[in-house]
């Protein structure tokens, strides 16, 4: 017999994967052309060209050492690559020291969560959030703890936020660009944020960590500002993967930047990099690493995102669903005509279209709308999109 928590969380396992399951069953039954599958944050553009290139060029090179055991951080030269490019970003003295190379923002997470928590300590998750925050946090002792975002703007609701801070409080998790709102947290309510978190580290004496969650920091529209979470907060660890600006997701590339400016700044690397072994990680994948610091630069096309967006927004409104816009990320999160999120996209399936319920991310009421993926599937649901509508009385 399997494990009984694992046993247990089979049954909460992801809504995004059930849906894609339940895509698949249509898919056979219809084809995959008449099937409208909204439901995966896969990105539908290849990788950049500069990405493949730099891929062809290592393969084909003589570097020695390129597929051998490292350093648990990563190569030297790439994290010197990362650490350069932040440092000019962010006028902060980022070197080397403060990048680890890690398996995805996923492989991030986790070794942040494993270095700093201990059984009990309290993680704030805002929802709607990516549901594996969840399993991250208990895959470490820690206890989340949910605060909802503001219901009319999806921004954080900060005095829903000081209610929740105790002195058990080891962590926030933020997420900006938001997935599944695509909502970017503006700099004004993050540096409110920031002094109610000195006020709390004070009153209770402890140490409360950012943990900035930023795989789609690159895909931003409308000219917005994205706040550079490093110049914000001092007790923080950015994480990034390249899976959504580079088109890379199945690679399992990213990095953790610790602040210099954050406390025991060398203790928390160190214990980091020690998470990153016993986890299993070990280190990053070593030919992508390589990729990635020839690749800094390089870019998927935001404006093909952004000319998704704005149809199938539009499409949703002039439907009569009320949706926030998105600022970022590639996600559309509507309000569900009726209370029951789970009940109003299982009747989707119905004309062949697979969205995700706001239940999946501890936000019910709605639905998540993925649009990285083709043109012809946006277009060609259209008529699909319309029929849903008038069954709820929307047009």
């Amino acid at each position: 017999m399997i494990s009984k928590k694992i046993h247990t969380n089979l049954g909460k396992s992801s809504w995004i994967r059930a849906m894609f399951e339940e895509g698949e069953k249509l898919r056979q039954k219809y084809g995959a052309e008449n099937v409208f599958d909204f439901t995966l944050g896969n990105p539908d553009p290849e990788p950049p060209i500069a990405v493949k290139k730099a891929l062809k060029d290592i393969v084909s090179s003589d570097i020695p050492g390129i597929h051998k055991y490292m350093n648990n951080a990563g190569f030297d030269d790439v994290r010197d690559s990362i650490a350069k490019k932040l440092k000019e970003e962010t006028r902060l003295p980022i070197s080397k020291d403060n990048i680890i190379m890690t398996c995805g923002a996923a492989g991030g997470l986790n070794i942040a969560l494993k270095a700093l928590l201990d059984p009990g300590d309290e993680v704030i998750v805002i929802a709607p959030y990516f549901a594996e925050y969840l399993f991250y946090i208990d895959n470490h002792g820690g206890v989340p703890i949910i605060v909802n975002a503001d219901p009319t703007t999806f921004q954080l609701d900060l005095n829903a936020l000081e209610k929740s801070i105790t002195q058990n409080t080891k962590a926030i998790i933020l997420n900006s660009p938001n997935n599944p709102t695509g909502v970017i947290y503006s700099k004004e309510i993050l540096y409110e944020l920031k002094e109610l978190i000195e006020n709390k580290e004070r009153e209770f004496k402890s140490d409360i960590y950012v943990l900035s969650d930023e795989p789609y920091s690159k895909l931003v529209y409308d000219n917005v500002e994205l706040p550079n979470m490093l110049n914000i907060f001092e007790n923080i660890i950015v994480i990034n993967s390249f899976s959504k600006s580079l088109a890379l997701p199945g690679e399992r590339i990213g990095y953790a930047v610790v602040s210099p400016m954050a406390d025991d700044v060398d203790l928390l690397i160190d214990g980091l990099i020690f998470a990153n072994r016993i986890l299993g990680y070990v280190n990053a994948p070593a030919l992508f690493q390589k990729v990635i610091a020839r690749s800094l630069d390089a870019q998927v096309d935001v404006d093909t995102y952004r000319e998704k967006r704005d149809i199938l927004y539009n499409y949703f409104c002039e439907c009569g669903f009320e949706c926030i816009k998105p600022q970022g990320a590639f996600y559309l999160f509507p309000k569900t005509p009726i209370s029951d999120d789970v009940a109003f996209i299982n009747s989707a399936t119905k004309y062949n279209l697979l969205f995700v319920p706001g239940t999946g991310f501890g936000y019910p009421g709605y639905f998540r709308v993925s649009y990285c993926i083709s043109m012809d599937t946006i277009v060609n649901a259209k008529e699909s999109i319309k029929s849903l509508a008038q069954d709820y009385d929307l047009l």
